[in-house]
């Protein structure tokens, strides 16, 4: 069995390549190619662990995987990363274990990626300016999905924790023009892009601080009870999500908003996989706001992982185990 960590993954499948792997996989999920049922919640006193099967048939190619998750936010009191986890890879054919990945790597990449995806389809084609809301693995990896699709030229970014945004963006490589903001307002008033990152259970952004025309990946809120976009933004906005059924049983920042009638069903235009087979049209004119809200989908795990485990058997990386 292989074992990759967090490099062999990044290098395996760099953002590029996964970017158009989410694609695949989000048409594969609104096309009904794929068998994902939805995540078990196991709520534990500190933290909630995720269990995320799952089967899909994309291109010519079949993967099956199960992610397990945890996110315990007070991991990082103790030295830990808040999101910890693995991805355990099987053969399609057989049903053989045949890879263990980095969890939180995959999050990482598999998340940016479907956001990437999402705002090559739906952010005005000339957006330069973004703004970036948190400071961990996903503002980082979030950055460069966002890089990879438009060309930025400054990037923005807040989070309260000031000493973890400055390591962030010590940790950036890069030619784009880079900030820290001191505020939320600051950081996305006049942001073509805004990423929230976050998780925070109330909202990180500001309506008046959003500007015509842009566009929002908002990735953060994965329970009815957390939101971290303001209904008056849900409102304005042309709303996509990765999966209806899944946005409506667990996006908090639909469900309150839904629950209290500012917003109705109709107001959500559809799934980013409907978008990218042409079924149902993004961005009208360029003053249109556009939303993603993503919980995530144990399809962009499944996807990814086969294909970085396809790729790193043929870069020979990771390490090789036998379970006899």
């Amino acid at each position: 069995m292989l074992i990759l960590n967090a490099d062999e993954i990044a290098r395996a499948l760099p953002m590029e390549q996964a970017i158009a792997s989410m694609q695949i996989a989000m048409q594969a999920l609104s096309s009904g190619q794929a068998d994902i049922p939805l995540r078990t919640h196991l709520e534990a006193k500190q933290g909630t662990t995720l269990v995320m099967p799952g089967w899909v048939n994309h291109g010519d190619q079949e993967s099956l995987a199960v992610k397990v998750v945890s996110i315990f936010n007070g991991n990082q009191s103790r030295g830990l990363a808040n999101i910890l986890g693995l991805v355990h890879v099987l053969d399609p054919e057989t049903g053989e274990p045949v890879a263990i990945l980095n969890g939180a790597a995959v999050t990482a990449l598999r998340t940016a990626a479907v956001s990437g995806a999402a705002t090559f389809h739906l952010a005005n084609p000339d957006a330069s300016q973004l703004a970036i809301i948190g400071s961990g693995p996903q503002a980082k990896s979030h950055f460069h999905a966002m890089c990879a699709v438009r060309p930025i030229k400054r990037a923005r970014f807040f989070s309260p924790r000031r000493a973890h945004v400055e390591r962030l963006v010590a940790s950036l490589d890069t030619q784009v023009e880079l900030h820290i903001a001191e505020s939320s307002e600051s950081a996305t008033c006049d942001a073509e892009i805004i990423c929230t990152t976050t998780n925070s259970n109330v909202p990180v952004i500001t309506n008046e601080a959003v500007a015509d025309g842009c566009h929002i990946n908002a990735i953060g809120s994965y329970k009815p009870d957390v939101v971290e976009i303001p209904a008056a933004v849900i409102r304005r906005a042309r709303v996509f999500v990765d999966h209806k059924k899944t946005a409506l049983s667990e996006a908090g920042d639909l469900i309150q908003p839904l629950q209290r009638g500012e917003i109705t069903n109709q107001h959500l235009i559809g799934e980013i996989g409907e978008l990218f087979l042409g079924q149902i049209a993004g961005r009208l004119h360029a003053d249109n706001l556009t939303l993603f809200k993503s919980v995530g989908n144990t399809i962009e795990d499944v996807v990814a992982a086969g294909d970085i485990v396809r790729n790193a058997k043929r870069m020979g990386l990771g390490q090789e185990i036998s379970l006899d």
